[in-house]
């Protein structure tokens, strides 16, 4: 399963984090949200222990939202060092994430 990010755990599981994030902002009454979930949760097993995925609620969390510009839902960001160096907005293939993933790692 993918994990949970925060308001409170951000920093830490994302911004500090060794290896690429790649970060739904999602919202459970958005349906391309809700489709999109399983490829997320598909991604995280995938890349276990090499890219670390996860979720944020954009209702629980509103300033990770305000922070990073997301106004359109589903919004997948792909962060390394604390940057952002990919975003997809809408929902895609799994095959589109698995692109930029490769991509950003050099794969």
């Amino acid at each position: 399963m993918a994990a949970v990010f925060t308001d409170s755990n951000f920093d830490t599981e994302v911004l500090k984090a060794d290896k690429l994030s790649v970060v739904d902002f999602w919202a459970p009454w958005c349906g391309p949200c809700l489709a999109l979930g399983p490829t997320i949760d598909a991604l995280s097993k995938e890349y276990d222990g090499k890219v670390n995925v996860g979720k944020v609620n954009v209702d629980e969390n509103p300033n990770l939202s305000i922070n990073y510009g997301v106004t359109s839902i589903p919004c997948v960001l792909f962060i390394k060092n604390g940057q952002v160096v990919d975003k997809q907005v809408g929902a895609a293939p799994k095959g589109a994430f698995d692109k930029k993933i490769q991509k950003i790692l050099g794969m």
